[in-house]
């Protein structure tokens, strides 16, 4: 009868702590509330490499995605907002899970930045509204720093800024080797990476539903077809961001046109150099992965689209290769697309190359790992035609192109978890393949 008493006072005890536990974590949620506070959906893990694998919380993450630069831009104007929510929304209902988008704007319309250090707090928080949203939907974003191009300012904004202060610029090119330009550069990285924010109560170091930092959308030097002198700034830029923030992944933004530590490689290049080496800047030790950007329909754009889609496969083939055995880190396409612009357009053209485009990111994907996933260019709402250059996908506008996005967003997830299955199998039994991974195929 003493043993049964001390059983049932410890049950009660027990459930006393369970009560107290309860009211702890109700209390922890209503302060959340209260401060508006948000603990990510993504979940407390940050996206990690493994070798040529992204992993999250210790499992392969492959996915499908889409770019919308435009979100920011378009959030700073509130009664515009429910356009980014749509997009993340539909984008999440389809499977999609990583999103690359601009964190700049340099000057002129609706800017972050409107002169060097000096920033929009509104257009700022258009960004937090963003980042809140995509945490709201699932979604991962991967967010660039700076332009090449001029749109949103870029790199020719910075070299103005510099002529404004003074200094002798001699081209946009400039941006890469004047130390006034390298301290703008730093310290909008500074202001975006150690932002605080206002929506989520999150820094943004300390966000994981941002996947990635990325140099710069398609970093380009015609002073120099070599090669080095962007990959000594991306040198000097990859180590500072990792200076303030080792949490988040980091990428260039490169396009993937080869330079001079493998001059034979050049002959893949699609007529022309750009002054960036996708080889020797990707292994630099503070790049986590690679990425290309794919555009045969401009690059060569006298051909038809089977010599568009052969040239297509050939430079996903030569990237995956240079990935898995060179840089031994994770491959992403990280802009690809087919314009409604393009002479001879139509839907069901535009369906089979993106098809095509899905069938080989699945087949690398499942054939030694390193290609882990695709970024169509791009996404948009309903209304944004102003925005549009040709390539623009509305979800739910073509219900064929949704349905091919999401086929391809939950093979990926499916895959995944079969890669997750393998290496379990594997710790089991070394070097024996997975009957299950043998015999999946892309739907």
């Amino acid at each position: 009868m003493r043993q049964s008493m001390a059983s049932c006072s410890r049950r009660i005890s027990h459930l006393f702590g369970l009560a107290a536990a309860l009211l702890a974590l109700l209390s922890l949620v209503l302060a959340c509330e209260a401060s508006g506070s948000t603990v990510p959906r993504n979940g407390a893990g940050f996206v990690r490499t493994q070798g040529p694998r992204f992993v999250l919380n210790g499992s392969p993450f492959l996915f499908n995605g889409f770019n919308s630069y435009w979100l920011m831009h378009v959030a700073a104007d509130p009664k515009e907002r429910y356009k980014v929510s749509e997009v993340l929304r539909d984008a999440s209902a389809a499977g999609l899970s990583v999103c690359r988008t601009w964190a700049f704007g340099d000057g002129g319309d609706r800017a972050l930045q409107i002169s060097p250090g000096i920033y929009d707090e509104r257009v700022f928080q258009a960004l937090d509204f963003v980042i809140s949203e995509a945490n709201k939907h699932g979604i991962r974003l991967i967010l660039s720093f700076v332009n090449n191009y001029n749109d949103f300012g870029g790199r020719g904004q910075y070299a103005q800024w510099a002529r404004n202060a003074g200094a002798h610029v001699n081209s946009d090119d400039d941006f890469y080797r004047l130390p006034t330009i390298k301290g703008y550069y730093k310290d909008h990285i500074r202001r975006v990476v150690t932002r605080f924010n206002t929506i989520t109560r999150i820094s943004y170091r300390d966000d994981p539903t941002i996947m990635a930092w990325e140099l710069m959308n398609e970093p380009r030097c015609q002073a120099d077809y070599s090669g080095r002198t962007v990959n000594e700034w991306t040198q000097e830029m990859a180590s500072f961001v990792k200076s303030l923030d080792r949490k988040h992944l980091l990428e260039i933004g490169m396009e993937g046109f080869y330079g001079d530590t493998m001059p034979e490689k050049k002959q893949l290049n699609p007529g022309y150099q750009v002054g960036t080496d996708f080889i020797g800047s990707n292994l630099l030790r503070d790049v986590d992965f690679a990425t290309i950007h794919a555009y045969p329909d401009q690059w060569l754009s006298g051909k038809d689209d089977k010599a568009q889609l052969v040239f297509m496969q050939r430079w996903m083939s030569s990237h995956w290769e240079d990935s898995r055995t060179i840089l031994k880190k994770p491959l992403v396409i990280a802009e690809f697309g087919k314009s409604s612009r393009d002479p001879g357009y139509s839907l069901s053209a535009r369906d089979d190359y993106m098809s095509n485009v899905y069938r080989i990111t699945y087949g690398f994907a499942r054939s030694g790992g390193t290609m882990s996933g695709s970024l169509i260019w791009q996404l948009m709402a309903q209304g944004m035609d102003s925005y549009d250059d040709g390539y623009a996908v509305v979800l739910g506008r073509n219900p064929s192109t949704t349905a091919i996005m999401s086929r391809q967003a939950h093979a990926m997830s499916a895959l995944s978890h079969l890669l997750a299955g393998a290496d379990d199998a594997h710790s089991h039994a070394r070097g024996q393949a997975h009957p299950r991974l043998m015999n999946h195929r892309h739907p």
